[in-house]
């Protein structure tokens, strides 16, 4: 019996969260769905975690993802938007680890590299090339949501390997692999 499973791939944001599921059949990944979370008309930040935990807890009660795969924040000059981001992806984990699904974090570069060869591609880069691969008719408006996929893909690709990035499976593992974050 061939061994089956669905990776959720998140692009973590507070202006527009992206996401993608794949199933896994053998060696064999077929696309499900990509969207995307638009969160612009909401000021308030804590409403915007709210709904992006709740989205998320929505797509792992209706796909029963296996595996999350979600890209780790980059590090940028504006450190207020790394704040945020940080907390968008924060939330997300959170809504996989309440449901114990295995977490793994990529980084923005290892993604583009999985997907198009070079880390330094372009969002329509990784876009067109997904499109190649999973046969999509059409790309979105906005490519979050290929991003999200590209995650979930990325994760496909590493699979196996040792240096796939940073793995949670539950709140144990997260705090024991973060012990120089833990207040004590």
């Amino acid at each position: 019996m061939t061994k089956e499973k669905i990776i959720l791939g998140i692009d973590p944001g507070t202006t527009i969260m992206g996401f993608g599921l794949i199933k896994v059949v053998g060696k064999k990944m077929e696309f499900l769905q990509m969207n995307e979370l638009l969160l612009q008309k909401y000021k308030d930040p804590y409403v915007k975690l709210k709904l992006i935990y709740e989205r998320t807890i929505a797509l792992i009660d209706e796909y029963h993802p296996d595996e999350i795969a979600i890209e780790a924040p980059f590090f940028g000059k504006n450190v207020q938007s790394m704040l945020k981001l940080g907390r968008a992806q924060g939330v997300a984990m959170a809504a996989g680890l309440s449901r114990e699904i295995a977490i793994t974090e990529y980084l923005p570069k290892k993604i583009k590299m999985a997907i198009t060869g070079n880390g330094n591609a372009s969002k329509e880069q990784v876009a067109k090339m997904l499109q190649s691969i999973l046969k999509l008719e059409s790309l979105p408006k906005n490519l979050d949501a290929t991003d999200g996929l590209a995650a979930a893909v990325c994760h496909f690709y590493n699979e196996g390997k040792i240096d796939s990035g940073k793995s949670y499976s539950s709140w144990a593992s997260f705090v024991s692999q973060n012990s120089d974050k833990i207040k004590k």
